[in-house]
């Protein structure tokens, strides 16, 4: 298979600046990036995101300023919790995401993700994360958003994080078969799997992923970490420990053509980091 076909590699918008839709979407094309994952509150400047701002025009401007630069928006971020403990601040986060999914088409996407929330309310890691009560919560904001999905032809993408409700590959499946919707499908984030605890076994914990819900993975981000001082941190894809050539082999072999979304990067570092998932991919293309 010709790599330069067998996936598609771009990059988180807002790495590259807050910016009008046309000067963002050109510094992203410049960089020979095909596709982004736009999060509008950050990436967008000069939009005030709050429910009911967003329409089909605004939609349309910017989905129109993206393709004629030929990137993809890959998928809308609305990175929202969805078990934030105010049911108020919860219902209206939840309200926002609906909008996004309503006008994704508009954007020229159908994909609008999140991650599955912390009983914390600035989504800091919190020990309930990993109970039954905060997977139920979980769940059933979910599912509402999934109901919405479904009603208008898009997808929900969730985001499994060690230190948030889905937290293991066995928890992402969960979810999954719960909810069995096909409007719910996976970010795969294989660095947000790992922590300090677990890294040592990432082919387990990669390996599992990609068994348990890898017919479900939709668009994959690209990062790295290291381990340093007994400090768990991430970093820009290929100046860490990942074991890529796992993610690669799958992504060439069983997801030809899939987003490859680069995250902790910067504009400078994302040239580099892209031209390393290029040669990683040449193993298996």
């Amino acid at each position: 298979m010709n790599c330069s076909v067998s996936v598609r590699i771009g990059v988180r918008a807002h790495d590259f600046g807050c910016l009008p839709a046309g000067e963002l979407a050109a510094k992203i094309a410049a960089n020979h990036l095909v596709c982004a994952q736009l999060a509008l509150g950050k990436a967008i400047a000069g939009l005030d995101l709050k429910p009911g701002v967003l329409n089909p025009g605004l939609a349309f401007d910017i989905g129109g300023a993206f393709q004629k630069h030929g990137v993809q928006i890959a998928v809308l971020g609305c990175y929202v919790n969805p078990i934030h403990p105010d049911p108020a601040t919860r219902q209206s986060l939840l309200g926002l995401f609906k909008e996004h999914l309503r006008y994704a088409r508009d954007f020229g996407n159908g994909i609008v993700a999140l991650e599955t929330g912390s009983v914390a309310s600035d989504y800091s890691p919190h020990p309930d994360n990993h109970g039954e009560a905060a997977f139920a919560e979980s769940l059933g904001s979910i599912a509402e958003l999934v109901a919405e999905a479904e009603r208008f032809g898009v997808i929900v993408g969730i985001e499994g994080v060690a230190s948030h409700v889905v937290s293991t590959p066995r928890k992402m499946r969960r979810m999954l078969d719960t909810i069995a919707s096909n409007n719910l499908q996976v970010v795969f984030d294989p660095v947000n799997l790992l922590s300090l605890d677990n890294h040592q076994e990432q082919e387990r914990v990669i390996g599992d992923s990609l068994e348990l819900f890898g017919d479900r993975i939709a668009v994959i981000h690209a990062k790295d970490f290291t381990v340093e001082d007994g400090q768990f941190e991430s970093t820009s894809a290929g100046l860490g420990k990942l074991r890529y050539d796992l993610v690669m082999k799958f992504a060439v072999q069983q997801k030809p053509g899939v987003s490859i979304l680069l995250e902790d990067t910067s504009e400078h570092r994302a040239r580099d980091s892209r031209e390393f998932l290029r040669q990683v991919v040449e193993e298996f293309a």
